[in-house]
């Protein structure tokens, strides 16, 4: 007797998807950070080069596909994805402060402004995963698949 969950694979959601790149952020972001606390100065800014790419293609995946979904599906334009879109702002101000710190070779301003980029991150990203993307999940649930192949190409130009 064949059970029809059982061997079908568990379609993604959008919050588990969406989750996964924001680990993948914050490993490379880590990767950076253990680079230039050792001193590896090269390392560090190719890490960090590669964090921020990762940073700016999620947030672009976010701003472009994912929230102006979500506010044409529910008509709220100045909830949460408002919230987040400031976020986003702040998180990019702190990422050009921190390459502009490793341009310079000064590890110590780049470790401060790295350091508080992971808090703050930390902080969104709960607020992301436990609220705004369930959100998603319960509003978009039609639109799903098509919502998560255009964010998985979006991710991909990174």
């Amino acid at each position: 007797m064949r059970h029809p969950h059982r061997d079908e694979p568990k379609m993604t959601t959008i919050r588990s998807f969406m989750t996964d790149d924001h680990r993948h952020c914050d490993d490379l972001l880590a990767e950076a950070e253990q680079a230039m606390a050792k001193g590896h100065i090269a390392a560090g800014r190719a890490a960090f080069d590669r964090f921020r790419t990762a940073l700016l293609a999620h947030f672009a995946a976010e701003e472009q596909t994912l929230f102006p979904s979500f506010e044409a599906k529910t008509g709220m334009t100045m909830g949460p994805t408002r919230v987040m879109r400031l976020e986003h702002e702040q998180i990019r101000a702190l990422a050009d402060d921190a390459a502009r710190a490793l341009e310079l070779g000064d590890s110590g301003d780049y470790l401060g402004y790295a350091e508080t980029l992971l808090i703050m991150m930390q902080q969104h990203n709960l607020k992301e995963e436990n609220m705004l993307y369930p959100m998603c999940d319960e509003h978009l649930s039609a639109e799903t698949p098509t919502l998560l192949a255009r964010l998985e190409t979006d991710l991909a130009a990174k």
